[in-house]
């Protein structure tokens, strides 16, 4: 039986937000120049307020969302305008990564899981637009779960679909608190910051070898 393999978007698959605040690729360094927006009062009245709180467990669409916020910040634009913005912009994939990840489909002894905290539409955005949907099963998310990593119920939707494992998943995030939930539920989970953290698993290791 093949194993499940899973990883994170943000700080893993896509350099962007981060656990380690230097290590952060930030998607708003020009958003006031390019849009007029503040990007200290997006993060506290959007992110910290309606995108954690509603947008990214599926309570509230993003653009509606948006619709609500960006006025009040100076924003009278398009909220799709604006949501494309910022999926562009937060879209540097690692591309080292997703080659080993390439190599690791290639070997074929995995099924390959996105597990990660997202709203809808960023996530079709990972899927169709970034080109994740050719390397990867399926995209495990907050927002079509209605639950957010490192709860209980994320994991429990996760299992669900994966079904009866002979091995436990191998898991790679870059939280602390998303690894140690993991490993409490029996997962191979791994604390990823650079590239050597997926490659110098042993059990990755022997699967890229076969590659060679």
């Amino acid at each position: 039986m093949s194993r499940a393999v899973l990883f994170d978007v943000d700080g893993v698959l896509v350099h962007g937000y981060h656990a380690r605040p230097e290590r952060q690729v930030r998607w708003d360094e020009r958003l006031l120049e390019d849009l007029g927006v503040d990007p200290d009062r997006f993060r506290e009245e959007f992110i910290y307020g309606p995108f954690v709180g509603e947008v990214v467990i599926g309570q509230l669409p993003l653009i509606e969302a948006l619709d609500r916020v960006l006025p009040a910040l100076g924003y009278q634009g398009s909220p799709m305008t604006f949501a494309n913005y910022w999926l562009s912009h937060d879209s540097h994939v690692n591309v080292p990564l997703v080659e080993a990840v390439r190599r690791l489909k290639s070997a074929g002894q995995s099924r390959l899981f996105i597990a990660t905290n997202q709203d809808h539409m960023r996530a079709q955005w990972l899927w169709f637009t970034l080109g994740f949907g050719e390397l990867f099963e399926d995209i495990f998310y907050s927002a079509r779960f209605g639950a957010m990593k490192p709860s209980a119920p994320f994991f429990d939707a996760v299992e669900r679909r994966l079904g009866p494992q002979d091995e436990p998943p191998l898991f790679f995030d870059d939280r602390a608190e998303v690894i140690e939930a993991a490993r409490t539920r029996g997962w191979d989970a791994v604390l990823y910051d650079t590239l050597d953290d997926c490659t110098d698993h042993p059990w990755i290791t022997e699967q890229l070898a076969r590659t060679s």
